[in-house]
């Protein structure tokens, strides 16, 4: 039982399952683990177990593989790592260093180990991290004077600056994200209120296009760089693999003329002896540059192989490609390139014609060249870190400065608009002081202009309007004038009449035209003054006084007037306001007369009267049962002369407002 049988080394059962269990360590493929035999060696090993039918355990077979050393610039060095993409012996981040008996045994990336330990390093620890200014060291004891060193460059600075751009970038894009979401969600897809949310202001609109050409350069210098770093690596490859090709055609040529004895296909070969002999000279050029060779006859079938395991078990065609052969063979082309694959693995292939001294093609020479993507990508990736870091401070600095523009155009915007809020025909306009001779500042100008036109227009118009107030004052004077004369004409001559007819009622007819005159007269006199204060109403002698003091002067005045009933709802606390005293008691005799006298004769005036305090603000209203003034009138009843009633100047009310 655990015998072993057939096999080549001198390992027992035993000790190949304690290796299994003990010292193996698990890869990506299920069932198959590797141990380390020695520093940079190891090994992969892996456990069958053989049943019959029944499941009856028949026998376990061991898989032993050693690995070669393959360069990188071979098609296959990827199967035969130890199955994880992010080792260490891939990281460009990490150096390593392994000592043995304190001196150096092996090292990774180009750190400067020292070739022999420092005494002293340890002092008894399992472990030592050691800090230096760039980089940090990570000791470890392994036991039986072996130690392991790992090295890491220190990098706070950039991984500190690369964590807020990443975060800065983050926050761009979600609150973007967010804005975007919440415009759809209270738009509610509506287009109408869409378009509204994209009608951005001045500001947001100099943040949204600084933003977008900093990004929008971002994305094309990346990209064309990017691009750039593509080409670049593959016209390396291109010109590394062309070299390496008429190296290896030399070389192989030379070998073959020397130690073969070939027709004009390689169709035969006189000595299988010579065969592997050329094989294993093939296999030693092959490693001495780090490329697979592959060779083909005239006929384009695979005659000699660096690496004949993927043609032997099928994973690749023995066969020459066919558009590599149609060049070669029939374009006769003295080289060829093409891209190929194995799955979704690519590279790059060259094919050459060798050529006898008599210039006669007797073979096609084949190297695939496969370099990992794992530099470009590294690569590519660096450089985006670092562009990525650049972009987040020309956002941070590109924001800052399109908030400054923003903020001092729409500043100027603003006093501008707050210019023309305050324009007014009634008031001096004032101008706007602006220094700098740029766009704002033509419009400053205009606006200027505008206003120095403005004031004159309002000159002018005051003018006019006064000319015009004078001519119909001297008007309505004069129709004022007029009523009362006529009669006051007619009843003078009705007496010279009578006197001169001598009529017996000459006496009691002076008495009643002496009468008339003098009511007249003080008609006239009543004109005048109504003229003479409203013309006056400016000249006001404010003071400080109890506004409900002169209402309650008023109310005394109404008290005994049976015929009217006035309601009257006054604050118990003093408003005190500074106004004209007379001014006020004839604004409020005025209002209520006009109340009065708008209320029908058949009915009872019923007015009534509120005083409302607001702050440092009161409020008088008036209402009656009146008729009311119907809405086209209500325009007029400010008009100077406009009235209603049969009777009056109509400046009640306008001279009520200008004392307002």
């Amino acid at each position: 039982v655990n015998s072993s049988l057939f096999n080549e080394g001198n390992f027992s059962y035993n000790q190949l399952n304690t290796i299994l269990n003990s010292q193996a360590k698990p890869t990506n493929v299920v069932g198959l683990y590797y141990y380390d035999e020695s520093f940079e060696r190891f090994r992969y090993i892996s456990k069958k177990s053989i049943t019959d039918t029944s499941g009856n355990l028949l026998g376990t077979i061991f898989i032993l593989i050693t690995p070669s050393q393959i360069k990188n610039e071979m098609i296959y060095p990827e199967l035969f790592s130890k199955g994880v993409d992010n080792a260490i012996e891939n990281s460009a981040l990490y150096s390593f260093a392994i000592y043995n008996k304190g001196k150096l045994i092996s090292s990774h990336n180009d750190y400067p180990f020292a070739t022999t330990l420092p005494k002293n390093a340890f002092s008894g620890k399992q472990n030592y991290h050691k800090q230096t200014a760039s980089h940090d060291e990570l000791w470890y004891n392994a036991g039986g004077e072996k130690f392991v060193v790992i090295v890491k460059e220190n990098r706070i600075l950039i991984e500190s600056i690369t964590l807020f751009s990443y975060l800065f970038c983050s926050f761009l894009l979600l609150t973007a994200c967010f804005w975007i979401i919440t415009v759809f969600i209270n738009s509610r897809f509506n287009t109408q209120k869409l378009r509204v949310y994209w009608q951005l202001t001045i500001r947001n609109q100099i943040h949204a296009v600084i933003i977008f050409i900093s990004a929008a350069s971002f994305l094309v210098i990346g990209t064309a760089t990017i691009l750039f770093f593509i080409n670049r690596y593959e016209s390396n490859n291109r010109d590394k693999l062309s070299r390496a090709t008429q190296i290896m055609k030399g070389q192989v040529s030379n070998s073959l003329q020397q130690g073969w004895t070939l027709n004009d296909s390689l169709s035969s070969i006189d000595k299988v002896d010579e065969q592997r002999v050329f094989e294993k000279s093939l296999v030693y050029i092959s490693d001495i540059h780090g490329v697979d060779v592959n060779i083909y006859d005239l006929d384009g079938n695979l005659k000699l192989s660096s690496l004949s395991y993927p043609y032997l078990n099928g994973i690749l065609s023995t066969k020459m490609e066919p558009l590599a052969y149609l060049h070669l063979n029939a374009q006769k082309e003295v080289q060829y390139f093409q891209k190929e694959h194995i799955g979704g693995l690519q590279f790059l292939s060259s094919y050459v014609p060798i050529n006898d001294a008599s210039g006669n093609t007797y073979a096609y020479l084949n190297i695939p060249y496969f370099t990992s993507q794992s530099n470009l990508q590294q690569e590519i990736a660096n450089f985006l870190v670092t562009i990525i870091n650049l972009n987040a401070f020309i956002f941070l600095i590109a924001g800052i400065v399109a908030l400054f523009i923003a903020t001092r155009i729409t500043h100027s915007f603003a006093v501008i608009g707050e210019k023309m809020k305050k324009i007014n025909l009634g008031t001096h306009n004032e101008a706007i002081e602006w220094n700098r001779n740029d766009e704002i500042g033509n419009l400053v100008e205009e606006y200027n202009k505008m206003v120095g036109k403005l004031d004159e227009s309002a000159a002018l118009m005051a003018k006019t309007e006064r000319e015009g107030a004078w001519r119909e004052m001297a008007k309505q004077v004069a129709h004022e004038i007029k009523n009362p004369l006529t009669p006051m004409k007619l009843s003078m001559q009705f007496l010279q009449r009578s006197i001169e007819t001598n009529a017996p009622d000459v006496k009691e007819l002076t008495t009643k035209v002496s009468n008339t005159l003098v009511e007249q007269i003080d008609h006239l006199s009543k004109i005048a003054s109504e003229f003479s204060q409203f013309a006056n109403i400016e000249q006001a002698d404010k003071v400080e006084f109890n506004l409900n003091d002169a209402l309650e002067s008023i109310q005394q005045l109404y008290e005994s007037n049976e015929e009217t009933n006035i309601n009257w709802q006054l604050t118990s606390e003093p408003v005190m306001v500074y106004a004209d005293k007379t001014h006020i008691n004839r604004l409020f005799t005025n209002l209520i007369l006009n109340a009065i006298q708008s209320v029908p004769q058949e009915k009872k005036p019923e007015i009534s009267i509120e005083e409302i305090v607001k702050a440092d603000q009161v409020l008088i209203k008036i209402n009656d049962n009146g008729e009311g003034i119907s809405e086209a009138l209500r325009s007029k009843i400010f008009v100077p002369n406009f009235t209603t009633k049969t009777s009056g100047t109509g400046l009640g009310l306008a001279m009520s407002k200008r004392i307002v």
